[in-house]
């Protein structure tokens, strides 16, 4: 681990070899890739997870023509933006990191000048750009995943409620967008304060959708709400006048991590999206073997963002550089399961869809399915 928050000067660049305890070759010269991690600062306990599980993956991904070195970001953009223009000029060809959208936005006014790789670890898919690819999983990917296991169940009608901001608003225009590309009605979207009545916002849904009947067909609305408010507007939307059924509830991936919503009796057989258990189940084992605890989930898109950067560094030569570097198109086998690069700055990820089970673990609906790719 690197030295915590309280060391009296800012942290030199840390060096993490191929394999723990290998000989270094210092007369070799190695591909270099910068960690944008936050090991100081609020996010210091973050930054030490994915360090590990940069490690993790370079033992996987890497040889030993690969260096990996921690650039600390502090957790803040202004940290982010000078840690990468200090990889730049350290010679990194390839940046895995940094943790946040504003980071991210910083990070890369840099990186681009230098056209240098970002593999960030934001769900935010406002970041993607040529160049800059955001590795958790965002809006558009949850809402596409339960956009075609609901219609594969006869749904053809969709609806969005949340609170305002910029989630929601992905979120919404990831569902506009599915419901154009099907020939369906464009759905409805309702969006209020954080701190609205689940019971108005119900409300103000069924006026704009009129009384769900039966032979309308079922509706699926997703519910950009977790814990407490799920459960209160779960329990609004038949008092509203939206009956379940034929009301179809549909959630996003945060559920998967919702102690409330598992347990929710009016959430039973809600859908969510979700990242492949059984390779989410192997990573965290490999994790907890190499280093003794159990992985913060961001741990995984850390591991994904360090083997997709020691892959593109792995064997690379002048001929190599730039944005040249990364795999696009190429299926690679993250902590969470498949996922594919795309030259634009989107990342598809291959995702399950599971069913709220109160009183049981959710059921997996759907197994995960990376786009372009026919299910196994």
């Amino acid at each position: 681990m690197l030295p915590a928050a309280c060391a009296p000067q800012p942290p030199r660049p840390a060096f993490v070899g191929a394999v723990p305890g290998a000989a270094l070759a210092p007369e070799a010269p190695r591909a270099r890739v910068a960690l944008l991690f936050p090991m100081t600062g609020p996010n210091a306990a973050l930054g030490a997870a994915m360090l590990n599980a940069a490690q993790l993956a370079l033992f996987e991904h890497g040889n030993a023509d690969i260096e990996f070195v921690t650039q600390d970001t502090g957790g803040t953009p202004a940290g982010a933006a000078q840690a990468a223009r200090t990889a730049i000029a350290d010679g990194s060809r390839i940046v895995a990191g940094p943790l946040t959208a504003a980071e991210t936005a910083a990070a890369a006014i840099p990186a681009r000048a230098a056209r240098m790789p970002l593999l960030a670890m934001t769900n935010d898919a406002a970041q993607a750009t040529p160049g800059v690819w955001p590795l958790g999983v965002t809006p558009a990917q949850q809402v596409r995943r339960v956009f075609e296991v609901g219609m594969s169940q006869g749904i053809r009608r969709f609806a969005l409620a949340g609170p305002q901001g910029a989630f929601t608003q992905q979120l919404a225009l990831a569902l506009r967008a599915a419901a154009s590309q099907q020939g369906l009605p464009q759905p409805a979207v309702v969006l209020y304060p954080g701190a609205a009545s689940p019971m108005l916002a119900a409300r103000d849904l069924a006026r704009q959708l009129g009384a769900a009947s039966e032979g309308e067909g079922p509706l699926g609305l997703i519910l950009a709400e977790g814990g407490e408010r799920a459960r209160a507007f779960a329990a609004a939307l038949p008092e509203a006048g939206l009956p379940i059924p034929p009301l179809r509830l549909l959630g996003t991936a945060s559920w998967g991590n919702d102690s409330v919503v598992a347990a929710e009796p009016v959430l039973d057989g809600a859908l969510y999206p979700g990242p492949d258990a059984t390779a989410r189940i192997r990573f965290e084992a490999r994790y907890r073997a190499a280093f003794g605890a159990s992985p913060p989930r961001i741990a995984a898109i850390a591991y994904d963002a360090a083997g997709l950067a020691a892959q593109a560094a792995r064997g690379s030569d002048a001929s190599r550089l730039g944005y040249a570097l990364v795999p696009v198109g190429t299926v690679f086998e993250g902590a969470d399961g498949e996922l594919r690069l795309l030259p634009d700055g989107t990342v598809q990820r291959a995702l399950s869809v599971y069913a709220v089970t109160p009183g049981g673990p959710a059921r997996m609906i759907e197994p995960a399915v990376l786009p372009g790719l026919p299910a196994s």
